[in-house]
């Protein structure tokens, strides 16, 4: 897997690169992460990237010129031609980047990520050039360089060998989705679709006169895979209710 970040803060990433899971996988060579300042893909003698917008208004918006230009040079110098290619405008106006939009870019072989600056990016990026315009929640930020960051993060670590135990990826917050089981557990208006994790507990068993839930220290593992199960479902009905969905009811 290939990132190209293209930013007008390159050195923001040398932070986020060096740690953690993206480090590892880069080491391992997993992926492999390239930043690239947009300013590089200017002309005039003071890399100009952003300009008044159209028909007034505050702040200044990123020009389409450099951006199409750092693309387009991306893809020109991609010697293996890979044809499973994501490009990501990262935008407070972008659908919302979710852990199936994670899973659906692991799957590509390379992710380029533009990131937003100012008051926003021309449009003609969002519709002639993009191919996913995303936004990792329903709040404001600077700039698209800690979007970007998440983005490759959540992506990194789906990929085949990037977590020392695979199903790290599979048994969390968001990657499941069990509408059948224990439908019990569910209210008559509520049909479910994703679930958060379930509760972790580790030593020491009690601590300051609270202790692990007994269940986990039995071993029995029906009992519990069906504890965790429903209080993976406690826990999303108290803290993200909206991942539930309410059944509509039949009006005759």
């Amino acid at each position: 897997m290939q990132f190209d970040i293209v930013t007008i803060f390159p050195g923001f990433f040398a932070g986020p690169l060096d740690y953690g899971i993206v480090r590892r996988a880069r080491e391992a060579s997993l992926v492999d992460v390239r930043v690239h300042d947009l300013r590089a893909y200017t002309h005039d003698r003071h890399h100009t990237v952003d300009d008044r917008p159209f028909g007034g208004g505050e702040g200044m918006v990123l020009k389409p010129e450099p951006l199409f230009e750092a693309v387009e040079s991306l893809a020109a110098a991609d010697s293996t031609a890979k044809t499973r290619t994501a490009i990501v405008l990262l935008s407070a106006s972008g659908k919302l980047f979710r852990q199936d939009t994670a899973q659906r870019f692991a799957q590509f072989d390379r992710i380029v990520l533009l990131c937003g600056r100012y008051e926003g990016v021309d449009e003609r990026v969002a519709e002639h050039l993009a191919t996913d315009e995303l936004s990792i929640g329903d709040f404001v930020l600077s700039g698209g360089e800690l979007a970007a960051a998440l983005v490759m993060d959540a992506v990194t670590r789906l990929l085949p060998g990037a977590l020392g135990n695979e199903d790290s990826s599979v048994n969390e917050s968001f990657s499941t989705t069990d509408t059948h089981a224990v439908p019990a557990l569910l209210t008559s208006h509520e049909s479910r679709v994703t679930l958060l994790d379930y509760p972790h507990y580790t030593r020491p068993a009690e601590f300051r006169g609270w202790p692990v839930p007994e269940v986990l220290l039995g071993g029995n593992h029906e009992q519990i895979r069906r504890w965790r199960r429903q209080k993976a479902l406690e826990k999303t009905r108290r803290n993200r209710p909206d991942l539930l969905v309410a059944e509509t009811p039949n009006v005759g």
